[in-house]
């Protein structure tokens, strides 16, 4: 009996870790900002893993023809083959943050490893664009204390996302819409993908017709959108 308690108490232990490793709005291994809900009507716009040639840009001429900024959080690989793409975000007034050198699963990193990813990333971002936001997005959402501790070391905002469009699967634009229509109330963070780590030319057609619609049909009901320091204010 004494036994089979243990094994529960560990397994449901490793459960509420691993649960809290991963979940979005989860502070238990440190600080990290999600949303912002004292703000009515104002949503941010985040897209991760690239800079993209085959989408990014596209995504760019979007955002511009309905105004208003967003935040890119840009994966270094990406970044030194792509530097004129970043440079064209950073010049149209969009946030440009750290999403790591490669885009691995940093809870299997040693401390080290950590470090030398964030740094990797700020050495690519500064050789592109020179200054930058010190905002920092773990490749898919998962961190562990270290990780939050190291970025803090580095005076880098952990940021994460309250609204999650899916869009890294192969989706029609109209589904990726209806996943953020379902979990949008005020002062959330969406994340969305303009890249991503497999390839430099990854498929983000769909996600571009979908930011378009989004973006339409919040302004229509009375939204702003802003980027995540303008939001963390």
């Amino acid at each position: 009996m004494i036994g089979l308690l243990a094994s529960t108490t560990v397994m449901t232990a490793a459960s509420v870790l691993g649960y809290n490793a991963i979940a979005p709005r989860s502070q238990l291994f440190g600080t990290t900002f999600t949303d912002n809900k004292r703000h009515e009507k104002q949503l941010a716009r985040t897209f991760d893993g690239g800079p993209n040639d085959r989408s990014t840009p596209a995504l760019l001429g979007v955002l511009d023809k309905h105004g208003g900024k967003a935040t890119f959080f840009m994966i270094g690989r990406n970044v030194a083959a792509h530097p004129e793409i970043v440079r064209a975000t950073a010049r149209a007034g969009h946030v440009i943050g750290n999403h790591t050198a490669k885009h691995p699963d940093l809870i299997f990193c040693s401390g080290n490893q950590v470090r030398a990813q964030l740094l990797a990333c700020r050495e690519a971002l500064e050789s592109a664009v020179g200054e930058h936001s010190t905002l920092f997005r773990p490749p898919y959402g998962r961190r562990r204390p270290q990780v939050i501790k190291i970025a803090s070391e580095l005076e880098l905002s952990t940021v994460m996302w309250s609204v999650m469009a899916y869009d890294w699967q192969p989706s029609p634009a109209w589904k990726i819409e209806a996943k953020v229509a379902r979990q949008i109330t005020n002062g959330d963070v969406i994340l969305l993908h303009d890249g991503g780590h497999l390839g430099l030319r990854a498929d983000r057609a769909q996600t571009i017709v979908a930011t378009d619609k989004i973006i339409r049909q919040y302004l229509e009901q009375g939204f702003s959108f802003v980027t995540v320091p303008q939001m963390m204010e």
